[in-house]
């Protein structure tokens, strides 16, 4: 899984922080879009302490992103703004 990536909605308690976790244990690069930001910069620095890929967004930049890159290459156009 190490070229893929995992945008996962609601992320950041439950069973998407579970999913988020064990994706990025698989080697996928992950997305996280949630409410809370504090929240979700805490699950990325913790992904990040472990050296796992991982990036939060708030649902509104998620919807943005969403829209505008699904239908070109998503798992392309993902990958390539998490390694900036």
């Amino acid at each position: 899984m190490s070229n893929q990536v995992v945008l996962i909605t609601g992320g950041l308690t439950g069973i998407g922080r579970a999913a988020a976790v064990a994706f990025a244990k698989k080697g996928a690069k992950v997305v996280v879009a949630g409410r809370r930001d504090e929240a979700g910069k805490e699950l990325v620095k913790e992904l990040r302490i472990l050296r796992y890929g991982a990036e939060f967004i708030t649902p509104t930049s998620a919807r943005r992103m969403t829209s505008a890159l699904w239908s070109i290459r998503p798992s392309h156009c993902l990958a390539d703004s998490m390694s900036q």
